[in-house]
């Protein structure tokens, strides 16, 4: 039976644990962070002594035995190879349904909001009980309106679109693909309107904490920090497979603007021609015919480039026993769990500045500017000439890990700010 936690004092001083819902649009590990969140939150606080519920989106989450999942299936159109054959005539049957077929027809994306009706749709018919929802960056009308019914609500934003938005119409001058760009984050419109209106928002780093509050206008202190964790009993060195010496790693949830792929490409290129051996070990989807595989070919780095997707946590910790450096060329995160997962596999990490990646690596990597192949590739041809440098940075990657970032820790923190909210059960036994 759960035992609840410790409280203040530590000394016979148990807290009734909580009943918590925890909300994602789509939520499976391969989704992105959001994914990962939902996985290991929900899984800390149920070892935590809470009761937790998932309700979620398609494509549903991996979760842990112990933690409920409660489904609202959607048309998951982006399944499906061709929107246009994916109608079916009781798609006009339903407002929700036909809003999400003809938006997502159009290029937009509706899933935020349509995930928001059917949850109003599930609490008014079902009527359950919870003492927290906790909702994962959906910031739809929904959630504003649970809120509005008296349920108390905690928000995680991990990192304003509006920044994915900004550097995607800056990589780009072709109308035509401004117009599709502008379409498919239309859904921002409506995270303008409520986040401003949501009471508790909790955000991943201090520099996501300033970049939301500037993007939404609401001040930086009404948004709580807590750090991600890292599942170090995963996350870790493999002494039974032996590193490639010219094996650098990198992972992308998207193949976008924001992941600074491309300019990671360049470095390699760069790096080939004193560094004949090189390899990227790519994980993540690269769309066919896309800028990045249009890239791989311009630059003649195929032999180069081997690529790795819908892998899982197991086989990705395997092929980072293999990489000597993993390089984050991205140009914005909120946190930065690909940084983090290397460090706790006690790898080297080079990354850019951007977003909140140097308040993860700290001093055990090196940072580079964003949109700077030629700093990447510098710092690629360093560590390539240093093993001792590589050993040394990797070993404080992984110490840095285990003292600052752990699930553990974040889901205590996470249910203190539960218990701050008013209508849920205080800091009382």
């Amino acid at each position: 039976m759960p035992q609840g936690n410790p409280g203040p004092s530590g000394a016979g001083h148990v807290l009734k644990p909580l009943k918590i819902c925890l909300l994602g649009y789509r939520s499976n590990p391969y989704s992105g962070g959001q994914g990962i969140y939902i996985r290991y939150l929900s899984q800390a606080l149920v070892e935590a002594g809470h009761e937790v519920d998932v309700i979620s989106g398609p494509p549903y989450p991996d979760l842990d035995p112990r933690v409920g999942l409660i489904t609202l299936p959607s048309l998951d159109l982006y399944a499906e190879m061709d929107h246009v054959s994916a109608f079916r005539p009781n798609i006009l049957l339903s407002l929700t349904d036909s809003f999400e077929y003809f938006s997502t027809l159009t290029g937009g994306f509706p899933e935020p909001y349509t995930f928001g009706r059917r949850l109003v749709h599930h609490f008014k018919i079902n009527k359950p009980h919870y003492d927290i929802i906790h909702d994962n960056q959906s910031l739809c009308y929904g959630v504003l309106k649970l809120q509005e019914l008296g349920y108390p609500v905690l928000t995680t934003i991990h990192h304003p679109i509006t920044s994915d938005l900004k550097i995607a119409l800056s990589q780009t001058k072709h109308w035509g693909m401004r117009l599709l760009i502008k379409r498919w984050h239309s859904f921002l419109r409506m995270q303008k309107k409520v986040v401003p209106r949501l009471k508790h928002i909790v955000t991943v780093s201090r520099a996501a904490q300033q970049d939301i509050a500037a993007a939404f206008d609401i001040a930086p202190g009404s948004i709580d920090v807590v750090h991600n964790g890292i599942d170090t009993e995963l996350f870790k060195p493999l002494d039974n497979i032996a590193r490639k010496p010219f094996t650098i790693m990198t992972t992308a949830s998207a193949d976008a603007p924001l992941k600074g792929i491309n300019y990671l490409l360049e470095a390699i290129a760069i790096v080939k021609s004193t560094h004949p051996e090189i390899e990227l070990c790519l994980i993540g989807n690269l769309k066919q015919d896309g800028e990045s595989d249009k890239l791989i070919r311009a630059l003649n780095i195929q032999n180069q480039i081997s690529i790795h997707s819908q892998v899982t946590a197991a086989e990705m910790v395997q092929l980072y026993a293999q990489a000597c450096i993993v390089v984050v060329p991205s140009i914005y995160e909120g946190f930065g769990l690909p940084a983090a997962e290397a460090m706790a596999c006690g790898l080297p990490v080079i990354s850019t500045d951007g977003g909140a990646l140097p308040e993860v690596i700290g001093d055990c990597g090196i940072i580079v500017p964003t949109r700077s192949r030629e700093a990447i590739a510098l710092a690629i041809n360093g560590l390539l000439d240093s093993p001792e440098k590589r050993k040394s940075l990797g070993q404080h990657a992984r110490k840095r890990i285990l003292k600052k970032f752990s699930w553990a820790r974040a889901a205590d923190a996470i249910a203190t700010l539960y218990r701050a909210i008013p209508g849920a059960p205080a800091n009382v036994p």
